[in-house]
């Protein structure tokens, strides 16, 4: 199986047109060979702040209408997504959400952020629940920016059996994750860690794109690069699949 890692410039509050840059990148991912592909925290709608608190129409539901184009490229593609976003929760706040897509389009996972950053504790209802799912008996975990911060996370995975560790992220130039979280992550409990990071401006700044994956001895095996839409593709060896 090979998983991957996407990058694009989010346009915010731009829903239409970030998922039409996803659905792209997904068709992009399967023409490599890719079963999985990320995206990163909030991709759906741009990470800002101020426009989602404002404006629930931003908001997605499970089964929103506005998700088809990502739907049909991973029904068409045979290929899972992972899309990040602002997501309806029945309250009056939203989560920070990663929605799995499945290769036949139906919703596989849902997750929502549990460690709220900031401003967003202002804006964003905190998740409860941990992150998993399987695609082709490989066990996934799913973790949202600051959740990588919390050594604990990655450790639950580690003991659930999770071999792909996925953190959709938003992360300026600057930020030290790169170097003191996720290749460490990667080496501390034998996973892979699969990064997705926003490319270009956005609230928290300068982002450098730079998603990547780190094998499970924390080196870095691929990275889409910096300063424009990409892609990280590694396949994982046929011993990554769950016992």
């Amino acid at each position: 199986m090979k998983i991957a890692a996407a990058q694009f410039p989010a346009v915010p509050g731009d829903v239409a047109a970030n998922i039409g840059s996803m659905a792209d990148l997904i068709r992009e991912a399967a023409g490599r060979g890719a079963r999985f592909v990320a995206f990163c925290e909030l991709a759906a709608q741009g990470y800002a702040l101020a426009p989602i608190a404002a404006d629930p129409g931003l908001w997605l539901a499970e089964d929103d209408p506005r998700l088809a184009p990502v739907r049909e490229a991973c029904r068409t593609t045979g290929t899972a997504a992972l899309v990040g976003c602002a997501a309806r929760t029945g309250g009056d706040r939203p989560a920070i959400t990663a929605l799995v897509i499945g290769p036949d389009g139906e919703l596989l996972a849902r997750y929502d952020k549990t460690h709220l950053y900031g401003e967003e504790l202002e804006v964003f209802a905190a998740g409860t629940g941990e992150g998993r799912f399987v695609l082709d008996g490989v066990r996934f975990s799913v973790a949202i920016c600051y959740d990588n911060r919390f050594p604990e996370v990655a450790a639950s995975a580690k003991a659930d059996d999770c071999r792909v560790y996925v953190a959709s992220s938003v992360l300026e130039a600057d930020n030290d994750s790169f170097e003191k979280v996720y290749p460490v992550r990667a080496r501390d409990n034998g996973l892979y860690v699969l990064l997705a990071n926003q490319v270009g401006t956005c609230e928290v700044g300068e982002c450098r794109g730079g998603s990547a994956v780190w094998g499970p001895d924390g080196t870095l095996l691929a990275d889409a690069g910096r300063g424009g839409p990409g892609l990280a593709v590694v396949e994982l060896p046929v011993d990554t699949a769950a016992g």
